[in-house]
Formats: structure tokens, C-alpha cells, sequence
């Protein structure tokens, strides 16, 4: 890494690149380091298929199609992507670019934003929001340097929402000077006929989670990279168990509520025992990805010191299930036999609700079942997973009061620790010393009970004038227009803290 990063800033002060390009190559390059982005080759983020239903698709691709039909002899990639680096759509006339774009995962459903595939040509423009071009070597990436990119980001003119960016790729040795402008244009071409079409005003898509994604040997900032021993008993019982089966080459299935850190445990356990592993991480895609889902795991799983975690595998249709069964003996058994010598189980993984959701053929795979508590079986580890997410938001320490804490630790939290980080998100935007009037009514409230959204709305209003500083019962039930019995009712009834 450290060779590589040398290598780049070099490279970018000697090309011919217009100033202020030489400084966004090399904050780029910083990033790429700072993410952790392998040196030397693209770890593959699948998310999916694309959404080809929203007013920029169907803009974007009407332009690249027109650009594509002059461009259809040229060695020219055209790519649509989202804000997040998805690359929705791909056309060029070179099937040689198109093979060699596939082998590094350049292809629709993958991501190549900076975090993901470090200093890249559309990276860089999604996160500028600005023209970029990166040439060869200026790519972080060793395997991206026989490519040059040229990306421009498609703004809303009205909104200045970034939609996402057009991107054309050619081999580096055809680097053509036009390359920029033909993207800038592209780009253009697509902002006005959005706004033509839609006035401004495009609905957001539906966010896409990844499917598949392949992690290199370092510890990723997120739950996996929080000590063990700041959490409860209750999570370490469930950590040793899953590391007792991996330590003893056995196939663990961990089970319990969607969101309590089922994957977390398992992408912990592997970090703690496997620390030079690679972990590919996988969950169920929707019906129209699995076909693509499943070849994706054929190259991966033949490669040495590969971890496997699959995730709500009770999503798993049982056909996809029992392919992907058939995958895993073959990838670690080197053959297509599948009756064979006896099977050494590979480090592998899965996550679901129940074991008995699990489907049938990877039933067969598992040796250990591990359950891992909900969050609100878990009262102690409310606080420090609090910590954990408002640190990774901010990026340095965010302080919680006491009554704050008290408020995490006595909340049910039904959504588990999806509803946990949503609350953390709120409060820790806010502020940098999180009180319990910055969380949201529910986590204040504290009450278990189903509330209608007439009850839930006047649970919050209450929460909201309540929480001013120095704000008092009698002057509280002035405000909302209430009698002072009335309100005291009203707090019992729903939790909710009393002041003065």
C-alpha cells in the first residue's frame, strides 16, 4: 500500500492536468487510503439490478443511447450511475473493453464509488460533484490502469440534488481529449431533459442495500470493529459459541430477530480468529438478482483464506439454496463431483430468523447453531452501540448525558439496532453533547404499548414542548391546552419523563 500511494501523487504531478486537477488526484488518493481500499485489486460490491423506472434512468439512458449510436465503432464504454456510485447501465461496441471492464467489476449492479474501488474517474466526480478524469496509473488501483475515466456528475438545476454521474471508460493507451467534454455534455444533456420532463421535482428511488461484497483482511469501521468486552454478557456468550465452532472448522448458522447483529457477530468472530481472512458477505437479492447473485460466488469461492457470510438465507428461494449448496462443496473441493471424497467444511456462515427457516439443502452444511439475544434482552449494550454509531456519523467522540442513557438503556427498541442507529443518526446530527431531548418521543417515552398515530402524535407533541429547558408541568399543559390532570394522565400513561 504504502508503494502505491507513493506511485500516485508522483504520477499526478507530472501529467498535464488543468490546476486544481493535481490537488483533487491527490485528496482523492488520500481518501482511497483513509477507506481502506485494497492496492491491488477491486473487492466486487454487488447491489443489484437497477432501478429503470426513475425519471433520471430513463433520461440518462436515452442520452447515452444517442451518444453510443456515434460512438458505436469506438473502444468507448458509457455508463450511467447513481449518487452512490451504482452503475445502473453500461453500452459499448467493444466486447474486448467489455470483458475486461467485467473482470474488474465495472459492470451494472456493482459500485465504484471511491470507498469501494478507491480513485476512479466517476468516483471522483460523485465526490467532488464536479468534471473528473483519471488516466491510468492516477487510478489508486492497480488493476484499473490500463483504463481511463472520464465522469461529470448530473445535477438537478433547481434542486441541486446530485442524481448520479455519466462515466465513459477506454483503454488508457486511447485516451482521447475529447473524453471530458463528451461526459460533461452527456451529463448536460441529461440535467435539462429532467428538468423538462419532470420540472425539478423527481421522487428519491427506493435506497438499495448490497448483496454481495467482499471485505479484505482489515477491520472495517463499522459494529465488527467495536471491542467485545465493551458489550454484554449476553453478546459474548453468543461471540465465544460462534468462535468455538470456527476455531473448530465448523459451519455456524446464528439466528434470531432481523436486525439484533446476527451478520455483526459472525463478521466479529471471523475478524477475531481469521484476522488475515478475507470475508465475502452476501444477502439474499431480490427474485431477479439471484441468477446474477449466484455467479458471482463461483470465482469467489475457489480464492484461498475466503470467509463466507450469508445473510436472511429464509429469503433464499430453496432452487437458489441448493445451487449455491452445490457451489460451496465444489468451489473448496476443487472438483464438480459432488459425491466425492468427504467434504472439509469451509469457514462459512449463514444468518435467519429460526434455524428451522433455514432452507433445506444448506441445513445440511450446518455443524453449530449459535442465537444471538435481541437488543432488548441486552439493556447494557445500548449504550455503548450509541457510542460506536455516533462516533463512525461524526467522526470523533459524541458525549451522552445521563438522562440520555438512561432513556437507551430503558427503551424496548422493537427494530433492534437498525431503530437504535436511526435514533443516534437523529440526535448525533444535532448536537455534539446528545441529552434526551434529542432523541426521538419513542425512545423517551419508553413505553411498549401499541399507540394509534393519533395517540403516537400527541405522545410526541407532548415529548416536544416538555423538553424546552426549563420547561414546567403547569406551563406545559397551558400550552398544549390541556388541564393539569389531564397531562400527568397523559405522561403516565405514555412513559414519558416528568419535569418539574
Amino acid at each position: 500500500m504504502e508503494a502505491a500511494e507513493s506511485a500516485g501523487p508522483a504520477r499526478v504531478r507530472g501529467n498535464a492536468a488543468p490546476v486544481g486537477a493535481r490537488e483533487r488526484l491527490a485528496a482523492s488518493w488520500q481518501r482511497s487510503a483513509a477507506y481502506g481500499v485494497p492496492a491491488h485489486e477491486i473487492h466486487p460490491v454487488f447491489t443489484g439490478a437497477a432501478d429503470d423506472e426513475s425519471l433520471f434512468y430513463v433520461c440518462g439512458h436515452q442520452v447515452l443511447a444517442d451518444l453510443h449510436r456515434t460512438l458505436a465503432e469506438q473502444p468507448v464504454s458509457l455508463m450511467l450511475t447513481d449518487a452512490d456510485g451504482l452503475v445502473l447501465n453500461r453500452m459499448s461496441g467493444d466486447h474486448g473493453l467489455l470483458r475486461a471492464l467485467d473482470a474488474v467489476h465495472l459492470a451494472p449492479g456493482f459500485s465504484y464509488s471511491e470507498r469501494e474501488a478507491g480513485t476512479n474517474g466517476l468516483g471522483l466526480a460523485l465526490a467532488d460533484r464536479v468534471p473528473g478524469l483519471v488516466r491510468a496509473d492516477e487510478h489508486f488501483v492497480t488493476t484499473l490502469r490500463g483504463y481511463t475515466c472520464a465522469a461529470a456528475p448530473v445535477i438537478d438545476p433547481v434542486t441541486g440534488r446530485l442524481h448520479g454521474a455519466v462515466n465513459l471508460t477506454t483503454w488508457s493507451e486511447d485516451a482521447s481529449g475529447l473524453l471530458l467534454a463528451l461526459a460533461q455534455s452527456a451529463a448536460g444533456t441529461t440535467a435539462a431533459l429532467i428538468l423538462a420532463r419532470g420540472q425539478g421535482h423527481v421522487p428519491p428511488t427506493t435506497p438499495r442495500g448490497e448483496v454481495f461484497r467482499v471485505e479484505a483482511p482489515r477491520l472495517e469501521p463499522g459494529l465488527a470493529a467495536l471491542p467485545s468486552e465493551r458489550l454484554s454478557a449476553g453478546w459474548q456468550r453468543a461471540l465465544a459459541e460462534v468462535e468455538a465452532a470456527l476455531d473448530a472448522d465448523r459451519v455456524v448458522a446464528v439466528v434470531g430477530e432481523q436486525g439484533a447483529g446476527r451478520s455483526t457477530l459472525l463478521a466479529q468472530a471471523y475478524r477475531r480468529r481469521r484476522p488475515r481472512d478475507r470475508i465475502l458477505a452476501a444477502t439474499t437479492p431480490a427474485p431477479a438478482d439471484v441468477e446474477a447473485w449466484l455467479r458471482l460466488w463461483t470465482p469467489e469461492l475457489a480464492k484461498a483464506q475466503t470467509d463466507v457470510v450469508v445473510t436472511d438465507v429464509d429469503d433464499l428461494p430453496a432452487w437458489a439454496a441448493e445451487r449455491l449448496r452445490d457451489l460451496v462443496v465444489q468451489a473448496r473441493r476443487g472438483t464438480t463431483d459432488t459425491s466425492s471424497a468427504p467434504f472439509t467444511p469451509p469457514p462459512f456462515g449463514l444468518t435467519a430468523q429460526t434455524f428451522d427457516a433455514v432452507p433445506r439443502p444448506l441445513q445440511t452444511l450446518v455443524d453449530t447453531v449459535v442465537t444471538v439475544p435481541p437488543l432488548r434482552e441486552r439493556p447494557d449494550d445500548a449504550v455503548p452501540l450509541a457510542r460506536h454509531h455516533a462516533r463512525r456519523l461524526r467522526g470523533r467522540e459524541i458525549a451522552f448525558t445521563a438522562a440520555a442513557e438512561r432513556a437507551l438503556r430503558d427503551h424496548a427498541w422493537p427494530g433492534n439496532a437498525a431503530e437504535l442507529v436511526e435514533a443516534v443518526r437523529q440526535a448525533a446530527s444535532r448536537t455534539d453533547v446528545v441529552d434526551a431531548a434529542h432523541l426521538p418521543a419513542a425512545v423517551i417515552a419508553g413505553g411498549t404499548s401499541r399507540l394509534t398515530r393519533i395517540e403516537q402524535l400527541e405522545r410526541d407533541e407532548i415529548v416536544r414542548v416538555l423538553a424546552r429547558p426549563g420547561m414546567t408541568m403547569p406551563a406545559a399543559a397551558e400550552e398544549l391546552g390541556l388541564s393539569r390532570a389531564t397531562l400527568y394522565r397523559r405522561v403516565a400513561r405514555y412513559g414519558i419523563p416528568r419535569t418539574p
